[in-house]
């Protein structure tokens, strides 16, 4: 009696503690966008997607968890590959918001399952593999940054702009100050290269960031380039 009550009691601990992994608390979501020209603009250079040419405009990178303290859980549950059958209603929106520009030209599967299986599953508690990508994908709609940007007069045409008014147009328009991250152009120019957007955990509303992506020093002017 007493062995199979202590092979009972390891057995509960042994759920407990998958459920517990798969239940990663985490206190935010930074959704990242990223620019197709700052992206290509580089000595790597890049590939459009087989499907063709990205519009013009920003693509997701990712929905990101992230704790307070500016550390963040990655890769928590190796039993929940990305199944692109799951998302099969939202191919085409992915094709066109989350685009991939890696090498080998891919159709973006790849690129969508390495952010699923390395941020996704870490918010399962919250969004299914489905309400993750939807949840990207809405964020995307309600924040549009190329608008933002350009009706503050800052243009993806090869100028340069300061990071100060960057961040403020992005948060005249949506209530909370953007991390920036920057790379830099095959002559070393700083540009424009990704925007980070604090988002609480249910993935739906924009929140101010409680703390700020650690990202590449940006010049404190910098180019947007064309695409």
């Amino acid at each position: 009696m007493e062995f199979k009550n202590s092979t009972l009691i390891k057995l509960l601990t042994i759920q407990c503690l998958s459920f517990c992994c798969l239940a990663q608390d985490f206190d935010f979501f930074y959704l990242v966008q990223q620019w197709p020209g700052s992206y290509c603009d580089t000595q790597r250079s890049c590939c459009y997607p087989t499907t063709g040419k990205p519009d013009t405009d920003f693509g997701i990178h990712g929905l990101w968890p992230n704790y307070n303290d500016g550390s963040y859980p990655s890769n928590c549950d190796p039993s929940s590959p990305f199944k692109q059958s799951m998302v099969s209603d939202l191919i085409s929106s992915l094709q066109r918001s989350w685009p991939t520009l890696a090498c080998p030209s891919g159709d973006g599967s790849s690129f969508w399952s390495h952010e699923w299986v390395k941020h996704g599953t870490c918010s399962e508690s919250v969004l299914d593999q489905h309400g993750y990508f939807k949840s990207a994908l809405d964020l995307k709609a309600k924040i549009n940054l190329l608008q933002i940007l350009m009706g503050a007069g800052i243009n993806p045409d090869g100028g340069s702009y300061s990071i100060s008014s960057i961040k403020q147009a992005v948060k005249n328009a949506i209530g909370s100050t953007p991390g920036i991250e920057c790379n830099v152009d095959e002559d070393g120019n700083s540009q424009l290269y990704q925007v980070y957007i604090c988002v609480d955990t249910s993935g739906s509303n924009i929140i101010e960031c409680p703390v700020m992506p650690s990202t590449d020093k940006c010049d404190s002017s910098i180019e947007f380039p064309t695409f």
